[in-house]
């Protein structure tokens, strides 16, 4: 018995992603300190340690927490983003030291949508996994989870 595959149609978009694997050979985490966002890396290590994936962990540092503020207080909450960066690269370093996988972490300016996106098609991801919004006007308003999952690039799993 022969099975032939004669359909042609979209053969870029259709390279880009390979059929039949057993999972995703990269994954990109979004990561921020919340508890949804750490238990998605929790869930990202589990799911990368079974199935054999890279993990590329992004911290997106918001220009809008920034720009609206006086000189004075720049100073101090560019260190305070800096030692999030810091305390978030440690927490990355335990979970993949604890189930062997490979990980790297990549601290970002602006947009979070933007540049988990930018992350994602740089690192030719295969899936993109955030924590859920713990913030309620992102109900009414929309989430970063909610665009991520209307840009329809890229199989996005929300972890609550």
């Amino acid at each position: 018995m022969s099975i032939a595959c004669g359909d042609t149609r979209d053969v870029d978009e259709q390279s880009r992603y390979e059929l039949g694997t057993d999972g995703p050979r990269v994954m990109v985490v979004g990561i921020d300190g919340s508890p949804t966002s750490l238990r998605a890396a929790a869930y990202a290590t589990g799911m990368a340690r079974r199935q054999g994936s890279r993990l590329v962990f992004v911290y997106v540092v918001g220009y809008s927490a920034v720009s609206g503020l006086a000189a004075g207080f720049a100073g101090p909450l560019t260190e305070a983003y800096a030692q999030v960066a810091d305390e978030l690269q440690h927490e990355v370093v335990d979970l993949v030291n604890a189930r062997g996988v490979e990980a790297s972490l990549q601290v970002r300016r602006g947009d979070p949508y933007t540049e988990l996106s930018r992350a994602a098609d740089d690192e030719q991801a295969d899936a993109v996994l955030v924590g859920a919004s713990m913030q309620a006007g992102h109900k009414l308003i929309g989430s970063l989870a909610g665009r991520l999952v209307r840009a329809s690039r890229w199989p996005v799993t929300v972890v609550p």
